[in-house]
C-alpha cells in the first residue's frame, strides 16, 4: 500500500479552514481549536492532520468518523478514501456540514444524526476509524467494529487530560496501542461520557 502522506499534506495546506466555520472567520488562519456554537470546536489544523496522517488512508477504505461537527475532518477524510460514514449529535451541526460538504462535491460522505459512541453497527466493519471527542475509556464496540488490519484515532482520558491514541487491529485480530500526543478535546457524549 502506498502513502499518501505527500499528496494528503499538500490538499491540507490549501483547504480553507474558514469555509468550515460561521462565525470568528478572521482566526481561521491560527493554529488553535475554535468554537463552532453548541459547546463544540474546530480542532486546531495541526491536529486534525496529525491525527489524519496516523490513519494511513488508502483510497479504497470505509472510514468511520465520530463528531462531524464543522465538517473540516470530514473534508480530509473524504478526499483520500473510499467512504466516510459520519455521526454528529448536534442536528444543526450535521445540516451545516453536509451543506458544505455537499458544496465541495463530495459524494462519498454518510451521515448520521445520533449518538456516535456506539459506532455504526448496520455499516460495520470499518477499515479506520476516526474519533474527534474524547472517551473516557476506548468503546469496545468501535473495537468490534474495527476491521483486522484497521486503525483507530481516538482521545482518551478526563476533561483536563487525554492521550491521544492510535489503535491498530492486526490480521490475527490482536490490537497494539501506540501513544500520538497529549491532547485537549470536547468530551465524547453518551455511553462513554467523562
Amino acid at each position: 500500500m502506498k502513502s499518501q502522506r505527500k499528496e494528503i499534506i499538500s490538499y491540507f495546506r490549501q483547504m480553507d479552514r474558514s469555509f468550515f466555520m460561521d462565525s470568528n472567520k478572521e482566526l481561521a488562519i491560527f493554529d488553535h481549536a475554535l468554537p463552532i456554537g453548541f459547546e463544540q470546536t474546530i480542532s486546531q489544523p495541526s491536529l486534525v492532520l496529525e491525527m489524519t496522517l496516523a490513519l494511513d488512508l488508502q483510497p479504497d477504505q470505509k472510514v468511520l468518523e465520530l463528531g462531524t461537527g464543522s465538517g473540516f475532518q470530514t473534508a480530509l477524510l473524504a478526499a483520500f478514501s473510499g467512504s466516510v460514514y459520519t455521526i454528529e449529535r448536534i442536528e444543526e451541526l450535521q445540516n451545516r456540514a453536509q451543506e458544505r460538504l455537499g458544496q465541495l462535491g463530495f459524494q462519498n460522505i454518510h451521515f448520521k444524526l445520533g449518538d456516535g459512541s456506539e459506532g455504526w453497527y448496520e455499516q460495520a466493519p470499518f477499515d479506520r476509524i476516526m474519533v474527534t471527542a474524547a472517551a473516557s475509556e476506548v468503546p469496545k464496540e468501535l473495537l468490534e467494529q474495527m476491521n483486522k488490519g484497521g486503525k483507530m484515532v481516538i482521545p482518551v482520558g478526563s476533561s483536563f487530560s487525554q492521550e491521544l491514541r492510535l489503535i491498530e487491529k492486526d490480521k490475527s485480530g490482536k490490537l497494539h496501542t501506540t501513544l500520538l500526543n497529549e491532547v485537549l478535546f470536547v468530551p465524547l457524549k453518551g455511553k462513554y461520557e467523562n
